[in-house]
């Protein structure tokens, strides 16, 4: 029991990043697609990847200094209110069991997709934990 102890204490300490309650400053947070690439053609459904630099992931509810959970906004042209919950809706997935990953049917065409970290009641982080957009084709 001792060395798994010792185990998770070590790897805490060596992926802050991955450890929820991480000691980061959300200040220099960023998010941020792992894959499609910008500018990538694909096929439907598109696997994103997401990725996260000095703040880990917690699920929704769950409220941790220096966590968040994953928003996509697919073809979303002005961002929702930072001082609000993210909407649900097409445009807005919310993943709040903590997902870095997701597989959507997108239909042929250009698509921007873009995440956002919210908080443990969705809304986003002050400053906002934002990825470039990123445009794919779907065909």
């Amino acid at each position: 029991m001792k060395k798994m102890q010792g185990l998770l204490v070590m790897l805490m300490i060596l992926s802050p990043t991955i450890y929820a309650g991480g000691t980061t400053d959300t200040g220099s947070a960023s998010a941020y697609i792992i894959s499609p690439k910008d500018g990538e053609t694909v096929s439907s459904p598109v696997t994103v990847r997401f990725g996260l630099r000095g703040i880990g992931v917690a699920p929704a509810g769950v409220q941790r200094e220096h966590t968040g959970h994953h928003h996509l906004l697919v073809n979303v042209q002005q961002l929702p209110d930072m001082d609000k919950p993210i909407p649900a809706d097409d445009q807005h997935r919310h993943f709040g069991g903590g997902q870095t990953e997701v597989s959507i049917e997108l239909p042929p065409g250009e698509h921007r997709l873009q995440l956002l970290l919210g908080d443990h009641s969705h809304v986003p982080h002050k400053p906002p934990v934002l990825s470039e957009p990123i445009i794919i084709k779907v065909y």
